[in-house]
C-alpha cells in the first residue's frame, strides 16, 4: 500500500489496490487515511515504514487496520492522539500554493500536535486547527477554532500567528487560546513571554505580559490576572472548576460533551462548585458528583442529546 501511494508501486501491484478499492468503500476511506498520514509524514521528515508490498485482493479490513495503527505510530510526533481526532480533512492549498492541513477533535477527547519548526499545540475537544505543511520566511500563521494550548518555538524573525476571533501574535512563548466560532466569547492567557492581540481590521493592539489574561466583556477585550493554572490541565484531560458558577459549568459541559443542557430548577443558577473530573470519566459522573453538595435532579432525553436539570 505504501508503495502505492508513494508512487513506487508495479503495474500489478496497482491493479491489486485498485480491485481492492472497487471492492467496499471502507477500503477507501482507509486508503485515504493512509495518504493523509504518508503526506504528513513526509512533512515531517519521517521516513513511512511497511514499505513492502500488500496484496488487495488477499488483505481483510482488520489487516488495513493493522497497517493503519503502524503508520499512526510513525507519525506520533505529528499528532500525537491522532486516533481521537474526529477528521483530517484533506489537504487545501493556501494562496502561496502550500499544502494545509486541518484536524477537528471530538468532544469528550483533545490531542497534542508538533509543527514542522518544533512549536507544540494541544487542542481541547471540539476545536479545529488548521495549519500549513511548513511556514514561510516571514511568518508563522495558524487557525483556530476552539481552544489551543501554544508553546511555540522562539524565532525572532519569523513572528507566529494565530488566527482566530483576534489575531494573536508571538514570537516564542507559551499561552492558552479561547475562540469558539459557536460562542462569542475570547479569552487569552500568557504563562511565558509576550503576546500581542489585534481585531482583524484594527491597529489598536492589546499586549499581554506573563500571569496576564486578555478576555471579552460586552464585546470589549479587558485584562485580568491568571487565578488558577489548573484550568489548562485540560491538556491532560481534566476538566477543572475552582468556585464557578453552576451556569458557567454547565456551558462547559455542553462544549465538552455536545450535549444542550437544559436548566428548568432556577435554584441552581446560584450554586457554586469547584471541583476536578477526569473527561473521559463522562458527563453523567459529573452531574452525580455535584449533586452531592447541590440538590438538584437531572434526566437525559436520548433523542434530542439533550439533559434537563431540574
Amino acid at each position: 500500500m505504501m508503495r502505492y501511494i508513494s508512487g513506487n508501486a508495479t503495474e500489478k501491484e496497482k491493479a491489486d489496490i485498485a480491485k481492492w478499492l472497487n471492492a467496499d468503500p471502507v477500503n477507501m476511506r482507509e486508503f485515504l487515511k493512509l495518504r493523509e498520514l504518508h503526506d504528513i509524514m513526509i512533512w515531517q521528515k519521517v521516513p513511512p515504514s511497511g514499505s513492502g508490498r500488500i496484496s488487495a485482493g488477499r488483505e481483510s479490513g482488520a489487516t488495513m487496520r493493522k497497517i493503519l495503527i503502524e503508520a499512526l505510530k510513525v507519525a506520533a510526533v505529528v499528532v500525537v492522539t491522532l486516533l481521537v481526532v474526529r477528521q483530517i480533512f484533506p489537504a487545501m492549498m493556501d494562496q502561496r500554493g502550500v499544502r494545509m492541513h486541518s484536524v477537528t477533535v471530538p468532544s469528550g477527547q483533545h490531542a497534542e500536535l508538533t509543527l514542522s519548526d518544533g512549536t507544540q499545540v494541544w487542542l481541547n475537544t471540539n476545536t479545529t486547527f488548521t495549519f500549513p505543511e511548513y511556514f514561510s520566511e516571514k511568518s508563522r500563521e495558524v487557525k483556530l477554532d476552539g481552544e489551543g494550548y501554544f508553546k511555540v518555538t522562539k524565532n525572532e524573525k519569523q513572528p507566529f500567528i494565530v488566527h482566530s476571533r483576534y489575531d494573536v501574535k508571538v514570537l516564542g512563548t507559551e499561552f492558552n487560546l479561547i475562540s469558539y466560532s459557536t460562542n462569542q466569547g475570547f479569552e487569552a492567557s500568557l504563562l511565558s513571554g509576550s503576546i500581542e492581540l489585534r481585531k482583524e481590521g484594527s491597529t489598536d493592539i492589546f499586549v499581554l505580559r506573563p500571569n496576564e489574561r486578555a478576555y471579552t466583556r460586552n464585546s470589549q477585550l479587558v485584562r485580568g490576572t491568571i487565578i488558577d493554572y489548573s484550568q489548562f490541565q485540560w491538556k491532560q484531560g481534566i476538566i477543572s472548576f475552582r468556585n464557578e458558577s453552576f451556569q458557567e459549568i454547565i456551558r462547559k459541559l455542553e462544549l465538552y460533551y455536545d450535549m444542550d443542557i437544559i436548566i428548568k430548577n432556577k435554584d441552581a443558577l446560584n450554586y457554586r462548585c469547584t471541583g476536578k473530573f477526569r473527561t473521559k470519566e463522562g458527563i453523567e459522573h459529573i452531574l452525580k458528583v455535584l449533586q452531592l453538595d447541590n440538590p438538584f435532579r437531572y434526566r437525559t432525553d436520548e433523542q434530542f442529546n439533550t439533559i434537563i436539570i431540574e
